[in-house]
């Protein structure tokens, strides 16, 4: 469970604090040394059965998972494809998977047919395998660098010369299936010394366990209950709105996604409030600070720097240039945005990897000097110093190992296949360059890992953009450099990216008593999964909307382009860009670095009203428009946090959730519609008093 707030716009698992609302019922024990109060949730549920680790993957449960893998996947794919902005999506996988399985146990209950109860462990298999599955909706790159391969991308970046690719399901599937399992087995061996010697936090996967048993207690099941019939509710009204909105996109720029809110001289910028259900409910998920720094990245480029770089039209670059050609303002909106996820990404590469190695260090140090690394000596779960919990969930953590040599073994076959099947797929791409991310893979995997049990950053899209330039630079753009980075970037990302999920995801099992080998199994199932029906989606949308991709269409696919663009300036060079767009990119890139030095210089208490750089670069390339959406989000949350703080932390996150699965789902109908040639009967559009009067005087002169 990674990337509460991706990027192909924001990693952001330092944001992901999912708090425990669920009115979690604890009993307290006195600790016999130094007579301290702890809460025990073991204590709760120790008079309940804990099944084995292959009744914990049932059939009901991988059913579940793949109608809402489906759900997930539309969602996710959405996002991707039009602003890159990706929330926290486990909580609604945990409720939603809580409340259709209790439901199909409950009716098999009253007819005599139930055989297994529902328990948390199931919950947890749920929960696992369909972020595994949403999860490929992202690592895929369907709204980066796999569809920045495409000549619809391409041309539009006007470098189609140097070699595209165009998305084709098989080709698509061959490809995640032989990249997309080699992260899991990296890991594996590692999984005792995250979770048991090092006590890594992963506050992600802790909050996700904290959530699946507080749904298993009385009083959290019936809270449970109230929030998935509020998100209920509000997944209606989102589809519902969606379906209502429809009516009026007849045409370009139609129906209340193009209402000018604050007056068309600032819709031409991009400033207006678009209605979306989606965009609100992710605006009360993520942290205030995310959505101002977006608004603000907005306001300082659409807002001031466009609109100045305009009036250089002729001296900075051509004046008749076509306004999407990389030849004008097109590349200061790209570049400069790439100069600062750089810029950001470097940063917090360099700040994770600190941390990761000196926490390594610190880690080892101390175990060697107690008893010899961690590997060889793991503290006995029976230990006195460990609480009554943490002896019971270390004993099954412990109980059903997954062999080394099973690990080792799976990684280099599908390392194999993976090498001897990826040149066929990507001729530029040559085994040798796979063979030497492989070698290097795991060691990156691990990094991404333990950074993430700290700090609960994920830096996968990060590792995915250094091997964009190396593999890039190494094959040269004589060579198809560019295809070469884009796939080399997809190779990596997969790896670092299923690793660290699956260490989230073990912390998740630790805390609810699940079996290491039913996440590893769920974790598997749930990768194959979206693997398949993440292609299945993404070629939905392919085939529904002809401008898929391109700047104003309803689905811009904006990082498809800026991933296009790091791989062309990998290969190429700064050679290709307009007068000071250089100049600028340097400012940028240690604008960057310094606001996120700032940032962590304040510390916790004035460092949070710091904006983030990722979140900022965002809106400079597709503009402030969903950032409005955001904000109007926040503020609503603002506004029910004061009226009522208790129902707010309860119920905000269901409300949220309902908003975006009802927008979300929607696509699906309107995609059929859209394939099907069903047109919206009404284009409703808002011109000027002045454009009116000549639309009119045109129609009355028309014969």
């Amino acid at each position: 469970m990674e990337d509460e707030m991706r990027e192909s716009g924001i990693d952001h698992e330092a944001d992901r604090n999912t708090k425990n609302t669920n009115g979690k019922e604890t009993i307290k024990e006195e600790e016999e040394e130094g007579g301290e109060i702890e809460e025990s949730v073991e204590r709760i549920f120790e008079s309940r059965e804990v099944p084995s680790w292959k009744k914990q993957l049932t059939v009901r449960a991988f059913v579940v998972s793949f109608g809402l893998s489906i759900l997930f996947s539309f969602i996710v794919m959405k996002l991707n494809l039009t602003t890159g902005i990706i929330p926290s999506l486990n909580v609604s996988a945990g409720l939603l998977g809580f409340f259709f399985l209790k439901t199909w146990t409950k009716v098999l209950h009253k007819s005599g047919l139930l055989k297994q109860p529902f328990t948390r462990q199931e919950n947890t298999v749920i929960q696992t395998c369909v972020v595994a599955s949403s999860g490929i909706a992202f690592s895929g790159g369907f709204g980066t660098y796999l569809f920045g391969m495409s000549q619809r991308v391409a041309k539009h970046a006007g470098d189609s010369y140097l070699g595209f690719k165009d998305p084709s399901l098989g080709w698509i599937m061959g490809f995640l299936f032989v990249v997309s399992f080699l992260g899991l087995f990296s890991v594996v061996p590692l999984r005792k010394i995250m979770i048991i010697d090092f006590k890594l936090t992963y506050p992600s996967g802790t909050a996700t366990a904290h959530l699946i048993n507080s749904f298993h207690t009385p009083q959290g099941a019936k809270l449970a209950k109230k929030q998935v019939r509020v998100l209920g509710k509000f997944f209606s009204f989102s589809f519902l709105w969606g379906f209502f909105q429809w009516f009026f996109t007849a045409g370009e720029n139609c129906g209340f996604s193009s209402f000018p809110t604050f007056g068309l001289r600032a819709y031409q910028y991009k400033f207006y409030f678009d209605f979306s259900a989606t965009y609100v409910g992710v605006g009360m998920i993520c942290p205030y600070i995310i959505n101002v720094s977006v608004l603000l990245g907005g306001i300082l480029s659409w807002g001031l720097m466009w609109p100045l770089i305009e009036t250089r039209k002729g001296h900075w670059y051509p004046a008749d240039v076509d306004p999407s050609s990389m030849s004008g303002l097109q590349a200061y909106k790209v570049f400069i945005a790439v100069a600062m996820i750089l810029g950001d990404g470097l940063y917090n590469f360099c700040k994770v990897l600190s941390r990761t190695l000196s926490g390594l260090f610190v880690q080892l140090r101390g175990s060697n000097q107690r008893t010899g690394l961690p590997l060889e000596d793991p503290p006995s779960p029976f230990s006195p110093k460990l609480s009554y919990d943490d002896q019971r969930r270390t004993r099954y953590f412990l109980k059903d190992q997954i062999p080394s040599w099973f690990a080792v073994g799976g990684y280099v076959t599908i390392a194999v296949v993976s090498t001897a099947t990826l040149p066929h797929m990507f001729p530029q791409l040559r085994w040798y360059y796979i063979l030497v991310i492989y070698i290097f893979a795991p060691i990156l995997a691990f990094c991404n890992a333990y950074g993430a049990g700290l700090t609960d950053w994920s830096l996968a899209s990060t590792y995915g953009k250094l091997a964009i330039f190396t593999i890039g630079a190494w094959a040269g753009s004589e060579h198809g450099g560019i295809l070469a980075g884009l796939a080399a970037c997809g190779v990596m990302m997969n790896i670092v990216s299923t690793a660290s999920d699956l260490t989230q995801d073990f912390k998740t099992g630790y805390l609810t008593l699940s079996s290491p080998r039913s996440m590893f199994v769920s974790q598997v199932i749930g990768t194959a999964m979206g693997c398949v029906v993440s292609p299945c989606v993404f070629w939905l949308f392919y085939k529904a909307f002809d401008d898929l991709g391109l700047p104003d269409s309803e689905y811009p696919a904006p990082f498809a382009t800026v991933y296009r663009s790091m791989a062309k300036l990998g290969v190429e060079g700064v050679s290709s860009l307009p007068r000071e767009c250089l100049v600028l990119c340097y400012a940028f890139f240690g604008a960057a670095i310094l606001i996120n030095m700032m940032k962590d210089g304040l510390g916790n208490r004035w460092g949070r009203f710091v904006p983030l750089p990722m979140a900022m670069a965002i809106p400079f390339f597709l503009g402030p428009y969903f950032a409005i959406d955001m904000c109007v989000g926040s503020l609503i949350l603002f506004v029910w946090e004061r009226v009522d703080a208790a129902k707010a932390e309860a119920f905000a996150p269901a409300v949220a959730s309902g908003l975006i699965c009802g927008d979300g789902i929607w696509t699906l109908p309107s995609s059929v519609l859209a394939i099907a040639g069903v047109k919206p009967p009404i284009c409703m559009k808002f011109l000027s008093g002045a454009t009116n009067a000549r639309v009119d005087q045109f129609l009355q002169s028309s014969p």
